[in-house]
């Protein structure tokens, strides 16, 4: 197994990245130039700017068993297509159970967008949804790695 970041935008890099050397897994950050992050002792794989340029490039890297790390449900789709699992940042997992549901409600928010509509945004991250989230990996590593 080895964990990929969708790093851009990603509040839980560095819980990952503790947790990942904590169970010796092997953890690769991915991003776009406008987000270069680097981290000591983790891969980071920069990719040019560009529409899903870091999604592509992460799928094209994945292997079933694999984790990846996103909130881009269109994202997880592919990675769940491919094998691995997926946690989005506040805990959640991606299954096949899932996916489709909020791929839908992804769609429907952007048609009530185009229409002119407005939808109400997320607040401020609370801190409960990095601790939702560092459970979850660690659920994950426990039944992969043990």
């Amino acid at each position: 197994m080895t964990i990929f970041i969708d790093a851009d935008g990603c509040p839980v890099v560095d819980v990952t990245i503790g947790l990942a050397k904590a169970y010796r897994v092997p953890c690769v950050i991915l991003c776009d130039t406008s987000h270069q992050i680097q981290r000591t002792g983790v891969q980071t794989i920069t990719v040019s700017k560009g529409a899903d340029s870091v999604d592509f490039a992460l799928v094209n890297r994945l292997h079933t068993g694999d984790l990846a790390v996103t909130q881009d449900y269109g994202l997880a789709a592919m990675c769940l297509a491919r094998g691995a699992r997926v946690l989005r940042q506040d805990g959640l997992e991606y299954t096949a159970d899932n996916i489709d549901a909020l791929l839908l409600a992804r769609h429907t928010a952007k048609k009530i967008r185009r229409s002119g509509g407005r939808l109400h945004g997320s607040g401020k991250r609370p801190k409960e949804e990095d601790r939702q989230f560092e459970q979850a990996l660690r659920r994950v590593l426990e039944q992969v790695v043990g």
